[in-house]
């Protein structure tokens, strides 16, 4: 797993989780967190990705997400809501990270900012989701 791109998606859920509560204006978020990290520690190109890519294709990205839920997007826990738009995302719009990448990657996101069972949530979307959308991988 790279530690740049590992931690680019951490930033990314916390960019999220943050825009999600607070509504506040995406650009104003990134920068926060482009002012606060240092650059040399993660990939900032693959975190300004993820988080602009969800809230602008929130549509797209929550109605990918629906069928793989047993109740509504905006009923999920903050954190899990984050990580799995944000896996979603990553699974919609970069076919060269194997799937198997993306579930493990947002599972160990989960399981450091998580609910204490989220990460066994966030695995079974997931995989749910990379069955319906990476039908060539599975």
């Amino acid at each position: 797993m790279s530690q740049r791109r590992h931690k680019a998606r951490t930033l990314a859920m916390q960019a999220i989780y943050q825009w999600q509560l607070t509504g506040d204006n995406l650009g104003d978020i990134c920068n926060q967190f482009l002012e606060r990290e240092d650059s040399k520690t993660f990939n900032s190109g693959f975190f300004r990705e993820l988080m602009h890519g969800v809230p602008m294709n929130l549509k797209e990205v929550d109605a990918a997400l629906g069928p793989a839920l047993d109740r509504s997007v905006e009923s999920l826990d903050p954190v899990e809501r984050a990580i799995v738009r944000l896996g979603t995302y990553e699974l919609m719009r970069h076919p060269e990270v194997p799937y198997r990448v993306v579930i493990n990657e947002w599972v160990e996101v989960d399981k450091d900012y998580g609910s204490e069972q989220g990460h066994k949530f966030v695995n079974g979307v997931l995989d749910k989701l990379s069955r319906q959308m990476r039908t060539l991988e599975n």
